[in-house]
């Protein structure tokens, strides 16, 4: 089974680590230990994981649980190299929206991005036999930054337009809430601000029904209707165990290419998280780079074939690794056991589906946001030169056009625009620039480092 990478040598005996020791990715704690630590990793990537599917109009309850099948998957296909979970990915949330503004439904969302998932593996395969420096040469730190940040930025009408009017006091009192939490808090509490701000949401829209009664504002549906602001009533009625509403998928051209744009994202992501986890574990993990995207991209596959979200390497994960120096597979084993466990209680995925508006609003306009800045980010940490209009041009095209969501009419049924558009002004325009600008514009876009992290959708 070592081949597998399900062969952990048992660490230290069994007894707890020494001070400042590393428990490498082979071995394993006593078994109540390494579930303890599933379970801490299980809490640290929930808030995130479980806003996606819900801000997607995805089952909650499915998604987490295709997450941890995802997760078993990736671990496999790695062979237990690379400790890693992949949750649900934020980064199609923006294309999601898109998708269902131009008429499109549940089926039409998972399709597009199983189509996406496919080109992530294959993609993949390509940095597997091509080495991990065809990345950093078709995809620099320039390109991908403004296609994160145009991602990111897409969803500002959505928030705006959808969920702050819903209730727009609560929206302002959680968004202080979890701004509060990202700041003030420390360690493990800072990973999961994200989730205590949707849990401090929940419970004031809980009390303001309980004091006010029903809010007069528009709801769900976009219509202007007096209603309660935390509606539990599906709670109730929703069994304890049972199987999540599994559904294929559909694929319409113009979805599916309003989602490959994220492809780009996805891969900036999966290479970040790789050199994270090779600089914490002091292991040379570019020759699992391909390995990493084509495991993501089959986990994807996968997810979505019976109608979960679109999965990702986590960040809040690689930061629990980093402060607790444990890096055994056999914990994230043990997570996607409790993400399976999650996925079979109708339950809890009512409680997630009740979250109201006025919540969401609060906890998106950080949250969109911050995945905008993490583009700037990629940037600020690759020394990206944004005076040499090779770098400016196409960036400042592309994000204008992403975040504006211009559209292209290019036949009478065909359009492209907002994240598609976006992204094809600024990969095609960089380097097609790149190409005709003189020597002196042409220096290479510094390479990743290994602090490199974008953590988009996770």
């Amino acid at each position: 089974m070592g081949g597998l990478g399900v062969g952990w040598k048992l660490h230290n005996g069994g007894r707890p680590p020494e001070p400042g020791a590393v428990v490498a990715p082979d071995e394993r704690l006593s078994w109540g230990r390494t579930i303890g630590l599933g379970a801490q990793h299980v809490v640290a990537m929930f808030g995130a994981s479980f806003v996606a599917p819900v801000l997607m109009g995805l089952n909650p309850n499915l998604a987490i649980m295709m997450s941890g099948v995802a997760t078993i998957l990736f671990l496999l296909w790695t062979r237990g190299t690379i400790p890693s979970y992949l949750g649900n990915s934020l980064s199609f949330v923006g294309a999601a929206a898109t998708i269902r503004l131009q008429g499109g439904g549940t089926a039409q969302v998972t399709g597009a991005l199983l189509v996406t998932g496919a080109a992530l593996a294959l993609a993949g395969f390509a940095v597997r036999a091509l080495g991990a420096q065809v990345v950093h040469a078709v995809l620099p730190p320039v390109v991908t930054g403004a296609v994160v940040m145009l991602i990111g930025f897409n969803l500002a009408p959505v928030t705006a337009g959808t969920y702050w009017p819903q209730d727009q006091w609560t929206a302002l009192a959680t968004m202080l809430a979890t701004g509060f939490a990202l700041v003030a808090l420390r360690g493990f509490w800072s990973r999961i601000a994200i989730f205590l701000g949707l849990v401090f949401g929940y419970l004031l829209s809980w009390i303001l029904d309980r004091v006010l009664g029903k809010i007069h504002s528009v709801d769900g549906s976009g219509k202007t209707t007096d209603h309660w602001r935390l509606d539990l009533s599906a709670v109730r009625h929703a069994d304890w165990i049972g199987l999540p509403q599994f559904h294929a998928p559909a694929f319409d051209l113009s979805a599916i290419l309003v989602a490959l744009p994220v492809l780009i994202a996805l891969i900036a992501e999966n290479t970040g998280h790789v050199k994270a986890v090779s600089e914490m574990t002091g292991a040379d993990l570019d020759g699992q780079m391909g390995n990493a995207i084509a495991a993501d991209g089959v986990g994807t596959v996968v997810s979505t074939a019976v109608g979960g979200g679109a999965t990702t390497t986590y960040a809040e994960n690689i930061g629990v690794m980093a402060a607790t120096r444990v890096y055994s597979t056999a914990a994230y084993w043990a997570a996607a056991g409790f993400a399976l466990l999650f996925g079979l209680c109708p339950k809890f995925g009512a409680v997630v589906a009740a979250i109201p508006g006025g919540v969401l609003g609060g906890i998106t306009v950080v949250l969109y946001g911050m995945i905008g800045l993490l583009g700037a980010q990629i940037w600020i940490r690759n020394q990206v030169d944004l005076t040499n209009p090779v770098n400016l041009v196409p960036c400042a095209a592309g994000i204008i056009i992403g975040a504006g969501n211009v559209t292209m009419h290019i036949t009478k049924n065909f359009t492209l625009g907002g994240i598609a558009l976006g992204t094809l002004v600024t990969l095609t325009g960089y380097h097609t620039l790149r190409a005709c600008a003189p020597a002196h514009l042409r220096e290479p876009s510094p390479r990743p480092t290994p602090a490199d992290d974008p953590r988009v959708g996770g």
